[in-house]
């Protein structure tokens, strides 16, 4: 079968110094501090053969995240952008759909044929932080596209516990096609779902939400926070292209901060300016460039206000904490989408109809021309660009 497969050079920067689990698993924590000239290629491999607890998975649709881009962009010393758990090489891709071909012989609760999506997040559910309840912080955590072959390829294999079934998407939408590339967007949905909801516990309705960033994940928490209540919805965006698709997914006000900087106004002004004076209830992060956007957050949080922080980038940011005493703030770390009812509650969402994510998918390429992809969303114009096997 064809694949698109990731390959890079295991070159740690001076001064990192590998763990025991990374000596004894071959996994990577800081991946932008190892993978060195990393490189794309859509081979031949070998279809998976599933276990026990596995189903095998025939790929509809997958859609291209921004921790894909991160594996192909360098820095100037070549070492990739992407700050998190790794292990190369590997078969890149994370958020898909697709029918169930092949099923393992201890497999319950799905058969031949079923529409399903998977988390990316496989925990482990015996480490301390699983059977504590949170998943996403599994001691044992392997990624699917990170760790473990991905879904850019015509067939991926799963663990059974991961799936989730989809067949309420095709009562919704007019073709098995649209079904299937809906199910492709629950994934991405589910991590702005676990920031917004989960980690950062939400907001009333009514609230004042300021997200930045209008890529995949932000366009996703725009529709969830207005699905929710929102009064209202003020976005940061400099691409023109995604700021009028943040305004099609329900945002109240779209601004670029290029344009305010040139006018002598900041995003935090702005901020204020619109909600009264009284700052934003909770904020989202999701642009991955924290020396710009958390000083501009802190400066309009709310009296207990919120940060829910996404966006991924290994860099220190300024903080002054009298800002967060003083507004009596809070800023909630938020990593994957797993458990929490998380995918089920995201599911039903588009099932109702309350959100519709196939409104950010931009482009669609094969499997073929992966490689085409990743450059092309690397651009950083289109929202989602999705990679369709069998095309």
């Amino acid at each position: 079968m064809k694949a698109l497969r990731l390959y890079a050079s295991k070159e740690p920067r001076p001064g990192y110094k590998f763990t025991e689990m990374e000596l004894k698993t071959g996994k990577v924590i800081e991946g932008s501090k190892v993978w060195r000239y990393p490189k794309l290629k859509v081979e031949d491999v070998e279809k998976p053969k599933i276990g026990p607890k596995d189903l095998l998975i025939r790929v509809k649709a997958c859609g291209i995240c921004g921790s894909d881009i991160h594996f192909y962009e360098t820095d100037e010393d070549g070492y990739m952008l992407y700050p998190g758990l790794t292990k190369f090489p590997c078969t890149i891709g994370h958020e898909f759909s697709g029918i169930v071909e092949e099923i393992g012989s201890e497999v319950k609760g799905f058969k031949i044929g079923d529409p399903v999506t998977s988390e990316e997040m496989l925990w482990c559910g015996e480490c301390i932080p699983c059977r504590n309840g949170l998943p996403n912080h599994c001691v044992n955590l392997e990624e699917l596209g990170f760790t473990v072959d991905g879904a850019m390829a015509e067939y991926v294999k799963v663990e059974a516990k991961y799936c989730w079934k989809i067949d309420s998407l095709f009562d919704v939408y007019k073709s098995e096609e649209e079904a299937y590339e809906a199910g492709a967007l629950v994934e991405p949905t589910s991590v702005a779902y676990n920031a917004i909801f989960v980690r950062a516990g939400g907001f009333n309705p009514g609230a004042y939400v300021v997200v930045y960033g209008a890529g995949p994940i932000g366009l996703a928490a725009i529709q969830l926070v207005k699905a929710a209540g929102a009064s209202k919805i003020i976005v940061f965006e400099v691409m023109p292209e995604r700021i009028a698709l943040a305004k099609e997914m329900g945002a109240d006000y779209v601004l670029n901060p290029l344009d305010l900087k040139k006018n002598g106004t900041s995003p935090s002004e702005k901020v204020m300016e619109l909600t009264d004076n009284m700052g934003a209830d909770i904020q989202v992060e999701a642009a991955g460039a924290p020396t710009k956007t958390l000083p501009e957050m802190e400066k309009s949080i709310a009296v207990n206000g919120k940060i829910a922080w996404i966006g991924r980038a290994a860099k220190a940011a300024p903080i002054t904490m009298e800002r967060f005493q003083t507004r009596r703030g809070q800023i909630f770390g938020s990593q994957g989408h797993s458990g929490h009812g998380i995918f089920q509650n995201v599911i039903r969402l588009m099932a109702s109809q309350r959100i519709d994510m196939t409104k950010i998918i931009t482009k669609r390429f094969p499997l073929e021309e992966g490689v085409e992809a990743i450059k092309e969303a690397s651009k950083r114009i289109d929202a989602k660009i999705l990679i369709k096997p069998g095309e």
